[in-house]
């Protein structure tokens, strides 16, 4: 720790005289140094006490040593400073400087150290200090060469305007291939209950009614119509001209049925013959079959009406 009060010799001085020893508070090892020169106490002083109360109690506890080089101090001099020093809890315990310093260390009852003259001391000390050298371990030396060769290709890029960091470019990404819709089936409309005269339903995809559609209801279908009951009234499977489209249900007797752009020769009269049947195309005409034989009969395909 250095605290250097800075000043000079007073205006008075010649110019060519060395400037006078500073007034300097130095850490020693088992305390403090004050090293006052041949500074004028009272501006020394006064910057002392200005940097001891930047720091109230840093230095309390402390022993302190005051060096005055070839100075002296009068008996109410020294005592101003050991006083100053006690109000921040340092003890002055000795004095060093010149041989007539001794004299005064010891009317005061101090202890007194020659040789310390002020700063030349410390120096001296300083430049006594063995001077380490910097070594490098093994693996930090097997570094530089690298360092080396890394500086001089960042140097021939920049040569070239090119940027001093390698930037990897990410290959472009392949589109992906386009996925081929689906055609999605029409869904298919559920209706549960009795469909009465003057009611319809219409449905792009299938019709499924759990129940009766009487006299006067309409089903329009563009695929098949199923009816768990009686069908009593307009049915139309195949809208859209499909013409392998089927009607179904428990009791098929419709007033009107169609498939696709057929309509069916037989309609209607068929109260004697209660059991689940199907209608459905073949060679051009619209045939209906018990249920149970269905099946034995290839669907036809007509290409849908606009």
């Amino acid at each position: 720790m250095l605290w250097g009060f800075c000043g000079g010799r007073r205006a008075a001085a010649r110019a060519s005289e060395p400037p006078a020893v500073m007034a300097v508070l130095r850490g020693k090892g088992l305390g403090l140094e004050i090293a006052l020169g041949e500074r004028d106490f009272e501006e020394a002083l006064a910057e002392l006490q200005g940097k001891l109360g930047e720091r109230p109690g840093f230095y309390s506890g402390t022993q302190a040593t005051a060096a005055l080089g070839r100075a002296s101090l009068s008996q109410d001099q020294l005592a101003r400073l050991r006083a100053l020093l006690g109000d921040h809890g340092i003890a002055l315990e000795a004095l060093s400087g010149a041989a007539h310093v001794g004299t005064l260390a010891v009317a005061q009852g101090l202890r007194y150290v020659a040789d310390l003259d002020g700063g030349g001391e410390l120096a001296r000390r300083r430049a006594l200090r063995p001077k380490r050298e910097l070594q490098l371990s093994d693996a930090a030396r097997s570094l530089v060469p690298d360092f080396d060769g890394a500086r001089a290709d960042i140097a021939v890029r920049r040569s070239r305007g090119e940027s001093s960091v390698r930037r990897l470019v990410p290959a472009p990404e392949p589109a992906p291939a386009a996925a081929e819709a689906e055609p999605v089936a029409p869904a298919t409309l559920y209706h549960v209950g009795t469909l009465r005269g003057g009611q319809a339903l219409h449905n792009v995809g299938n019709i499924v009614v759990i129940g009766d559609v009487n006299p006067g209801a309409e089903l329009i279908a563009g695929g098949d119509i199923a009816v768990f009951g009686s069908l009593r009234g307009v049915a139309h499977a195949g809208a859209q001209g499909d013409a392998g489209a089927r009607v179904y249900a428990v009791d098929l007797a419709p007033t009107q049925l169609r498939i696709a752009t057929l309509i069916a020769a037989e309609a209607g009269g068929r109260e004697g013959r209660k059991q689940p049947e199907a209608a459905c195309v073949q060679n051009d005409r619209i045939m209906i079959v018990p249920l149970d034989r269905a099946g034995r009969f290839s669907k036809e395909t007509k290409e849908k009406v606009e």
